[in-house]
């Protein structure tokens, strides 16, 4: 029997600062431009600093990689958004140098070349929380990924509150820049899953507005 439409989860901003939002549901759908890995109701979250910017941008940024650490966001807690328990947490995947300007361009163009890695080559070091049934209903699962190495806070089978330290941001995966990526879905698994709706304290943001965390 076919679903009908499910009121999207809610969920905190995940983690403290300004997050400029990218590749929002609330544009397009699908918002990464695919629904392979339930993705298409995912968006990105990228800190920023008062000025709105995720890092100097100099010539530098034009023409070649920079180091993770050079972005105001890398390192910054990640918080969980919803109660409930840990059901994957992976680490171990390595930072790798961030591309704007020219570079990310290069970048983009072996996308496909990492796709083919699947969803662990995609999502880097990640952490995926089964929803509390009361808050979400039933069979709400929320990935959150692109996580720095060797930060992760909590294990499989933890129960895990809003607002509770899971992590720091960093640029895992299939990733430009230190960012984390949100998506809901109603499996754990990410390759058999559907994607769910999500949504925010002031409603599903837009992309290039920016949001403020706790």
């Amino acid at each position: 029997m076919a679903r009908g439409p499910r009121t999207p989860i809610p969920l905190d901003v995940p983690g403290p600062g300004r997050w400029l939002v990218q590749n929002s549901p609330a544009d397009r759908v699908p918002s990464h431009g695919t629904r392979v890995y339930a993705l298409e109701q995912s968006i990105d979250l990228t800190p920023v600093g008062e000025d709105g910017r995720s890092g100097a941008y100099t010539l530098r940024s034009f023409l070649r990689p920079e180091a993770p650490e050079c972005f105001v966001g890398f390192g910054r807690e990640i918080r969980a958004p919803i109660d409930g328990t840990v059901r994957a947490a992976h680490d171990g995947e390595p930072d790798h140098a961030a591309h704007r300007g020219i570079p990310s361009v290069r970048y983009m163009l072996t996308q496909r070349r990492r796709a083919v890695g699947g969803w662990l080559a995609l999502a880097g070091n990640h952490v995926i929380i089964e929803a509390d049934a009361d808050i979400a209903g039933p069979g709400v699962f929320l990935a959150l990924c692109h996580l720095q190495q060797s930060s992760l806070r909590v294990r499989a089978g933890q129960q895990v509150h809003r607002g509770e330290v899971l992590a720091q941001c960093g640029n895992s995966g299939n990733s430009t820049e230190p960012h984390v990526h949100l998506q809901a879905m109603d499996a754990a698994d990410p390759t058999r899953a559907r994607a769910l709706p999500i949504s925010f304290p002031g409603g599903l943001p837009h992309n290039d507005s920016v949001i403020d965390g706790e």
